[in-house]
């Protein structure tokens, strides 16, 4: 019974304009097991082309090749990868051993696209290459074994899966005349063994060893003899253990993920230094992103722990907005120029509101007039000014000859959470007493905070018609008193800033008003609401965050500007990084094109011992993945890096670090260099995984 049967194959190579070339002229051939067979002809005779046929590398033909009882070219992709796995074994003539990993994995390969266990592949391979003599050479890479050595190793890899029939290519090309002859008597053996081995030669030498010769010559078959001559050798080198079980019935087993990433590992390992410096690469993109991403989330941080520092989670601050503007959008109001409550109708209606929602939600508290206070803020900058007495020298002097003016900033009515917490030197003050940020400290040429308690100073503010050297009463002081010096946020301590009660600020505008021809109406600029919970607060602060007209404190204004204008910035430098890792993501997508055009015949060598499409496109997947995993690997650890560097410089210099390092900012690094060297892999590896392999195995 024939094991390998040809039936009118004919082969023709498709060339420019549409001609075509016949390599195969009706060729018509039977093979039995046991024979080993030389084919023999002229260079383009057509013997490679046969070989590449039989083999299941070219189905593009004409005819039938049948094994066993199966018609090759009935196959689809698939079946013919797993014929290529289990029913042939190839020997080539350049032995085609991938040159980066060892002896004993050259020769597993082909056991670990079947997914093998690791023990069965490595107990089948010692065994195999012991009995061809290379039981020392298994931890060894090709590159430290002679041409002969190498040539055994490829014999081993084409045995491996017990192949019915084995496909050597000049297996002797290469190799002296003694080593030839012991790669002759090996491939002897296993014919004998019962295997068929078809051998393609130029020497006559080489084919006189043969059981049959056929030859070919401008692809038609031109003798067809068997040697008489041919004895068969006693022994065995091989188990006889041969499958005939048809390809279409056979289990099919595949590449396993875990066997992916070693192959992937060895690869990368191969090409460890050209690997790393694309993962040092991306990584630093990814550097730029945790550091922006943390820049930002820190300064934020930073401002709303500078505003907590100024407001109490008792307390709901209420201010109003502006009114709609030509485009019919609400907005902020510009917290430097405040808007007030002017109708006291307003003010009443809004907490009736609030204590409806509050109800409605089921809270127990209500807002009553002994929980409503009411507070006033604007900036006065280059108009309000205060004024003290300097002796000759300059230096403040209650009872000297001069008067030493100088701009107020900001006035502020001092808020009901306000306690002796917030001060920094002295005491809250009263009816005829301010206090001052601690810029006053320098102004009044004094050195300790300390020292500015108990100076009295006069107040002019041209908006409100108040000017204390006016003031001739009994109750009022024309010279009111710095009681104490107030910890205003870092944005406003270099700056004179005048808190005073509300009643007294009432109390200068009232007094101001006496007899002026144009009074003004004093109206709060803030309500101060206290709540029994921060639960409350938090209740009530969500509401009026719903309302177009109201918002929340100054402060808390401040901080929406300054987050808001820190996210845009944030935004900006993000984008920023975003932007070099598409560049780092191109790099990958290169250095995997150039990686894919290296190691072309080693994935024609895969392909001709069965691997897949799928496997070829995993394998390179899986490098990509690897090169994502070490990028936010080295990224996450540079970043720690450079956070304690800046940190450390920033606190030395500014006093503080705005960096925020959030654990999710690393998985959000790792996550991105993933998927952009997965991305980036995706097309190298389809390229990878449609290589032709009869071109693949021809690459230089």
């Amino acid at each position: 019974m024939s094991k390998l049967e040809i039936k009118n194959l004919k082969k023709y190579y498709h060339l420019g304009n549409k001609t075509e070339f016949l390599a195969l002229d009706d060729i018509n051939l039977s093979f039995k097991e046991g024979e080993l067979v030389s084919i023999v002809g002229e260079s383009g005779s057509g013997k490679s082309t046969l070989m590449n046929v039989i083999g299941g590398l070219d189905s593009d033909y004409n005819g039938e090749i049948i094994v066993g009882q199966e018609n090759i070219k009935n196959l689809s992709n698939r079946e013919l990868d797993e014929y290529r796995k289990k029913k042939i074994g190839f020997v080539f003539q350049s032995f085609n051993l991938i040159p980066h990993l060892t002896i004993l994995d050259n020769v597993t390969i082909a056991l670990t696209l079947s997914n093998v266990k690791e023990s069965e592949k490595v107990k089948k391979a010692t065994e195999i290459l012991t009995r061809l003599g290379l039981e020392k050479q298994i931890k060894k890479k090709p590159t430290q074994l002679s041409g002969g050595q190498k040539q055994r190793v490829a014999i081993a890899r084409a045995l491996i899966n017990d192949p019915e029939i084995i496909l050597a290519d000049e297996p002797t090309g290469a190799l002296d005349s003694t080593t030839t002859l012991q790669i002759l008597d090996i491939l002897k053996e296993i014919a004998d063994d019962g295997k068929l081995v078809i051998m393609v030669t130029h020497s006559e030498k080489v084919a006189s060893i043969s059981s049959r010769i056929v030859e070919l010559s401008d692809g038609k078959i031109v003798r067809d003899e068997v040697n008489n001559g041919y004895t068969k050798k006693e022994g065995s080198l091989l188990e006889k253990s041969q499958d005939t079980t048809s390809i279409k019935n056979k289990k099919k087993s595949h590449l396993s993920f875990l066997s992916a990433i070693k192959l992937s590992f060895h690869n990368m390992w191969a090409s460890k230094m050209k690997n790393f410096l694309i993962a040092f690469g991306v990584s630093i993109s990814l550097v730029s992103l945790i550091l922006m991403l943390s820049f930002g989330s820190g300064l934020t941080d930073y401002i709303s722990s500078l505003a907590d520092q100024y407001t109490n989670p008792l307390f709901v601050t209420i201010s109003k907005r502006s009114e709609k503007d030509a485009s019919g959008n609400t907005h902020l109001s510009n917290p430097l120029k405040p808007l007030g409550f002017k109708d006291p109708t307003e003010i009443d209606n809004l907490m009736n509101d609030i204590n409806a929602k509050l109800e409605e939600a089921g809270y127990e508290y209500r807002i009553t007039d002994e929980n409503v206070s009411y507070g006033f803020n604007q900036m006065v900058y280059g108009s309000a000014k205060f004024t003290y007495k300097v002796d000759d020298d300059g230096k403040y002097d209650e009872n000297g000859s001069t008067d030493s003016t100088h701009d107020i900033f900001y006035v502020y009515t001092t808020p009901p959470y306000y306690d002796e917490s917030n001060m920094i030197a002295g005491d809250m003050s009263g009816m005829n007493e301010i206090m001052f940020s601690k810029a006053v400290v320098k102004l009044l040429g004094m050195e300790k905070n300390e020292d500015v308690i108990g100076k009295k100073v006069s107040i002019k503010i041209p908006s409100m018609h108040i000017n204390t050297e006016n003031i001739v009463s009994d109750t009022l002081d024309c010279y009111p008193t710095i009681s104490g010096i107030v910890d205003v946020s870092n944005m406003f301590e270099n700056f004179p800033v005048i808190y005073v009660s509300y009643d007294y600020l009432k109390a200068l505008v009232d007094y101001a008003n006496l007899g002026a021809e144009d009074p003004i109406d004093f109206y709060p600029y803030s309500i101060y609401i206290k709540t029994d919970s921060e639960e409350t607060t938090k209740f009530i602060n969500s509401y009026i965050d719903t309302l177009s007209n109201y918002s929340g404190s100054v402060e808390e204004q401040m901080v929406s500007m300054f987050t808001g204008m820190i996210s845009t910035f944030s935004t900006a430098l993000t984008i920023i990084a975003g932007i070099s890792l598409i560049v780092a993501a191109i790099m990958i997508l290169v250095v995997l094109y150039m990686s894919v055009t290296e190691r072309t015949r080693e994935i024609g060598v895969l392909k001709s011992i069965g691997a897949r499409r799928r496997d070829i496109k995993n394998i390179f997947s899986t490098e990509s993945l690897l090169i994502g995993l070490l990028s936010g690997i080295l990224g996450v650890i540079l970043s720690m890096v450079v956070g304690l560097i800046l940190t450390l410089v920033l606190n030395s210099v500014l006093g503080f670090a705005p960096l925020t390092f959030k654990w999710y900012y690393f998985l959000i690094a790792m996550g991105i260099s993933v998927v952009i060297s997965v991305l980036a892999g995706l097309l190298p590896a389809a390229k990878a995984a449609k290589l032709d392999p009869v071109e693949s195995l021809r690459h230089e």
